[in-house]
């Protein structure tokens, strides 16, 4: 069985908030807005998606979503609580009804013993039913590899809250 494609999935992901009469937003950080890419690859997501923040530095994190500085220094860039205020800032700084954020470690370098390379961290906001959080371990695999995946993940996490009922 041949892996999921993105493309695949951003096109079932839009027809889904088309449905639901829903917009969305993301937050990249190690995915650098292939997430948004994938979306608005799609003909007719104008419909559906508002905007996509790329905040790749920590203080684009800041800036642009009001990720506190504080969060960040504790908790690290790559880090749940990172990811949720993310998620929560895209929301904010949006007219999106759910926002997915991303900040992980693509590598090939970067990582550490606490935050190997392959470590990402998801977070979904839906402004009626809550934030959900993921995180995951694809492994010392290839950037690409690790992009990918971060892509389907952050996919799937839409269209579960698109689905979710406030």
């Amino acid at each position: 069985m041949p892996a999921p494609s993105p493309s695949a999935n951003a096109r079932e992901l839009v027809a889904l908030l088309r449905e639901q009469k829903l917009v969305v937003a993301t937050a990249e950080s190690c995915t650098g807005g292939l997430v948004a890419g994938a979306i608005t690859a799609v003909a007719g997501a104008s419909a559906v998606f508002d905007r996509g923040f790329v905040t790749y530095s920590d203080a684009a994190k800041e800036d642009m979503l009001g990720a506190p500085s504080d969060i960040i220094a504790r908790f690290g860039a790559v880090s749940a609580e990172v990811a949720r205020a993310m998620a929560q800032g895209a929301l904010r700084k949006s007219f999106a009804d759910i926002a997915v954020a991303v900040t992980g470690v693509a590598g090939p370098s970067g990582g550490s013993l606490d935050k190997p390379v392959g470590l990402v961290h998801f977070a979904c906001a839906h402004r009626r039913a809550g934030i959900e959080t993921v995180e995951r371990r694809f492994g010392d695999v290839s950037r690409e590899a690790i992009r990918q995946a971060s892509v389907l993940q952050a996919l799937e996490m839409l269209m579960h809250a698109a689905q979710r009922r406030p």
